[in-house]
């Protein structure tokens, strides 16, 4: 028995699809392409927050953006800061998984105690990292200095200062990226690696080589586009620790975006940067998936 095609709807059918989409349209209006639209017809005027008046400047603010020292130096900054954060939480979230799911005791305690940071806010544990990275008291230090290495201000050096809340991303997306893993891990049928063992493969490595990576290809695809979203959305670390410092070594897009529209006022300028920064995270997210599915078995 065949569905019946749309154009066969009765009116009263056609009223009640209508009406259980309308939700779900309203929703996207009004969240998502509202705002988006909002922010692009302000990126193409003068106002400024609070300001009675605005006026129409075309693509004033985008040139006086791609000629802005500071816009590309934040633009560098966030770039460096998802290069080292993306693989770095995407194999070491890879990493706890395989050990959790191999570990013959603990899986709950280890599994809760590697999450916790992803459930806590960023705002409360970034303010715990600045006492453990503290030049004299910090527990980081300390530790450092009893095997005879010295660590030094980790947040006022400019050559450190990025590095160190690369650092802190990653262990804070490390979590969410474990327990993805691991629910791709608990979909890679058993009988797989029975066949793997049988052809040859009998060490833990070829058995990973052959089955566990290959069928994680979904998975790793998933969590490499939304580690990629999420750093290039770092925002809390910067604000809470660095504001941007030292010397701007630490200034991100949505850092420059939050000072220009509600420091200095220019909300036409920042509506501006975070419409390139929508339009990079779209084109990146792109990339990763393009990319990605040519790799991607999903059998």
């Amino acid at each position: 028995m065949t569905a019946p095609a749309a154009n066969d709807a009765t009116p009263a059918e056609r009223r009640a699809a209508l009406a259980l989409v309308s939700p779900a349209w309203l929703a996207f209006i009004v969240l998502l392409a509202g705002p988006t639209l909002a922010v692009f017809v302000l990126s193409l005027t003068d106002w400024q927050l609070g300001a009675p008046t605005m006026n129409f400047i075309g693509l004033g603010n985008y040139e006086q953006l791609f000629a802005d020292r500071v816009f590309w130096k934040s633009f560098g900054n966030t770039a460096v800061y998802c290069l080292v954060t993306v693989p770095g939480s995407v194999f070491l979230g890879l990493g706890l998984a395989l050990l959790i799911e191999g570990a013959t005791f603990g899986r709950g305690f280890y599994r809760a105690a590697y999450f916790l940071p992803v459930t806590s806010t960023l705002i409360a544990m970034a303010v715990v990292w600045e006492f453990l990275l503290h030049p004299s008291v910090g527990l980081i230090n300390i530790v450092l200095e009893q095997v005879g290495i010295t660590g030094g201000d980790w947040l006022k050096n400019p050559s450190r200062a990025l590095f160190t809340l690369a650092g802190i991303g990653i262990w804070q997306s490390a979590g969410l990226n474990m327990v993805l893993f691991m629910a791709g891990l608990k979909s890679i049928p058993a009988d797989l690696y029975e066949a793997a063992e049988i052809d040859g493969a009998a060490s833990a490595w070829e058995r990973f080589r052959c089955v566990t990576w290959p069928m994680l290809g979904p998975a790793t695809l998933f969590v490499t586009v939304v580690s990629g979203i999420r750093s290039f959305q770092v925002f809390d670390t910067v604000e809470v620790l660095t504001k941007g410092g030292p010397n701007k070594s630490t200034e991100v897009l949505l850092y420059t975006m939050y000072t220009e529209a509600f420091n200095f006022f220019r909300t036409g300028y920042g509506a501006a940067i975070t419409v390139v920064f929508l339009v990079v995270v779209l084109a990146l997210t792109l990339l990763q998936v393009k990319a990605g599915e040519k790799r991607t078995h999903y059998g």
